[in-house]
């Protein structure tokens, strides 16, 4: 029996590591080390509140803890056979890999769009996704602030995945630390998009932490994960997206040039 379990007991491990190194790095950095630093950068200038960030991390562990179920499910127990997971990497080209993370990624942003949509029905936003909203200022912690009736459709979408894409054991791996690290940028608080992709097709295409943070202040619109498609196509993008995104670069420009008008100051002796 243990020796059965042993394996679950590490995919569990291994999952919350990577929830408190990929949640709390950033975190400490923007949060506790250099908050002056990324000032400008702040999408709200309000900050959440201690007690804010320990509920996060509650739900977060509670939620790790169910995805770490269904992935045990899809890799140590017989459903593993109705899955598409190969063992070999040399089972397909040396490409493949990257391409399946890169499917996998678009399958999760169409399948977390329209599970997200209905998680918005006023009986559902009650009975479990108030929760997550209850980050109304995201931070890093809350990018798995789910209740469990949430965390369960959330993590399916590896299901789905194995069951439709060929996929390896490191190609999940991949796609879960792209997920997460993605996840993690739309509940920064802060935006540090390069600038100059405001001039480029990719702004067209993918979403920022603006994007996401809107969502979670407005509480309607935006509802996409990784990029803007479904969105656009619904007509489901919030209005103001595109200027508050302009407002937050400009914002970061201004204090920008503030800083470095300011003479130096003299160090004391």
């Amino acid at each position: 029996m243990e020796q059965k379990l042993a394996p679950v007991f590490w995919l569990l491990g291994k999952s919350a590591l990577r929830y408190f190194v990929l949640a709390g790095i950033p975190f400490l950095l923007f949060y506790v080390f250099f908050p002056a630093k990324f000032f400008r950068q702040k999408i709200q200038q309000r900050l959440a509140s201690r007690k804010d960030f320990l509920r996060e991390v509650w739900y977060s562990m509670q939620s790790t803890l169910v995805f770490t179920a269904i992935a045990a499910a899809l890799l140590f127990t017989p459903l593993r056979q109705y899955t598409r997971i190969y063992d070999h990497l040399q089972d397909h080209p040396g490409w493949y890999l990257w391409t399946s993370v890169a499917i996998a990624l678009v399958i999760h942003d169409t399948y977390f769009y329209w599970m997200h949509r209905l998680l918005h029905h006023k009986n559902l936003f009650k009975l479990a996704h108030v929760v997550h909203h209850k980050s109304t200022n995201p931070s890093p912690w809350s990018s798995y602030s789910f209740h469990l009736l949430e965390a369960a459709p959330e993590g399916l979408v590896l299901v789905v995945i194995t069951m439709i894409l060929p996929i390896h054991q490191l190609g999940i791996f991949l796609f879960t630390i792209a997920a997460f690290i993605i996840n993690v940028y739309g509940h920064l608080g802060y935006e540090i998009m390069p600038r100059w992709v405001r001039r480029t097709w990719l702004f067209e295409v993918i979403n920022s932490s603006v994007h996401h943070n809107l969502h979670h202040s407005k509480f309607k619109g935006n509802y996409g994960l990784y990029f803007r498609f479904w969105d656009r196509v619904m007509g489901t993008e919030h209005p103001d997206y595109v200027k508050e995104y302009d407002r937050v670069q400009a914002q970061r420009l201004q204090r920008a040039a503030k800083t470095a008008a300011q003479p130096p100051v003299a160090a004391s002796l």
